[in-house]
């Protein structure tokens, strides 16, 4: 089974890197651009068999370790 998890920046946290991102594609001539936020995705292979067991699981992963929830905000997708 796999999951995938968004990990993004909360609302309202400053987003150095999205910043970046969007300065640099109006220097590309990408004018329409008004703001972009960066994230990460990241990807497992599980050996659960339940979906329901599978995302109980990654969400508690999250909290530990894949998402720092104090600034961060992450979605669980079990595919």
């Amino acid at each position: 089974m796999k999951a995938r998890v968004h990990v993004m920046l909360k609302d309202g946290v400053l987003d150095p890197q999205g910043e970046a991102v969007r300065h640099a594609l109006g220097s590309l001539g990408f004018e329409g651009v008004e703001a972009v936020r960066q994230g990460k995705v990241i990807e497992l292979d599980l050996a659960a068999q339940d979906a329901q067991a599978a995302e109980t699981e990654v969400r508690e992963m999250c909290e530990r370790l894949l998402a720092n929830t104090v600034i961060e905000k992450y979605t669980v997708e079990i595919v």
